[in-house]
């Protein structure tokens, strides 16, 4: 096996949902009471714009009343001690891992305080309501919908995330479902470049079998101990 420096890791709803954020889909099928396809898609953007920045407008005003837990903690400290290449992408929307401290993170799938302007394709910070229709800041026109990467839409930043994959020795996915892609397939893409792969969730995901190890139980247990662990043993 070879030796480990450059390090690629995939977050998703699970390491948030230890700090109190609703994962994607309750057991009913339904987000926090919706339907994905009301408010997750760019044909309900344009159905019923209201509904959806409204939505949105909800879920980024509880940020304020979560926190980053120990498992984003643990990784911010890996990657401010950890010698080699480190990328940390997340599927996650919230904030959590820049609040505690992650500098090398992409955002995948957007993010909540972020506005996308319709008309000159800027990206503006957002902390109030976009349902009360702000202008752009750039050009002046209102025309701001959440910078989310909603479902039939590309994700963001996916040659950097291939080009990471390709040059990485080791992935390692933590809370996610293994159910959405393209992030379900990074695992497959990881391994095809000869990386070390390891999985860390609350139960086994449906891509489990594609990894080389699997540890089970909250992240905000696991994770820190695989940090000191990587810290001190490479």
């Amino acid at each position: 096996m070879r030796e480990i420096n450059n390090i690629v890791i995939l977050t998703g709803a699970g390491i948030s949902a230890e700090s109190g954020v609703a994962t994607f889909r309750g057991p009913d099928g339904l987000w926090e009471g919706h339907r994905v396809e009301d408010v997750a898609t760019p044909e309900a953007f344009q159905r019923d714009p209201q509904l959806v920045q409204t939505f949105y407008d909800e879920r980024r005003a509880k940020l304020k009343t979560v926190h980053p837990n120990a498992a984003h903690k643990a990784l911010a400290k890996l990657e401010a001690e950890w010698g080699g290449d480190f990328l940390l992408i997340t599927q996650n929307v919230d904030d959590l891992h820049d609040r505690a401290g992650s500098n090398r993170l992409l955002h995948m799938h957007g993010e909540l305080l972020s506005g996308l302007c319709l008309a000159c394709e800027t990206r503006s910070p957002v902390r109030g309501r976009l349902s009360d229709d702000p202008a752009c800041p750039h050009c002046g026109e209102v025309a701001m919908r959440p910078d989310i990467v909603w479902f039939g839409e590309m994700p963001y930043q996916m040659e950097r995330i291939e080009l990471a994959l390709a040059q990485c020795d080791l992935f390692v996915s933590i809370g996610t479902s293994g159910a959405v892609y393209p992030a379900a397939g990074f695992v497959r893409s990881a391994q095809h470049y000869g990386a070390q792969t390891l999985e860390i969730n609350l139960d086994p995901s449906e891509g489990s079998l594609y990894f080389d190890e699997s540890r089970l139980g909250k992240a905000g247990q696991l994770v820190p101990v695989w940090v000191e662990d990587m810290l001190h043993n490479g």
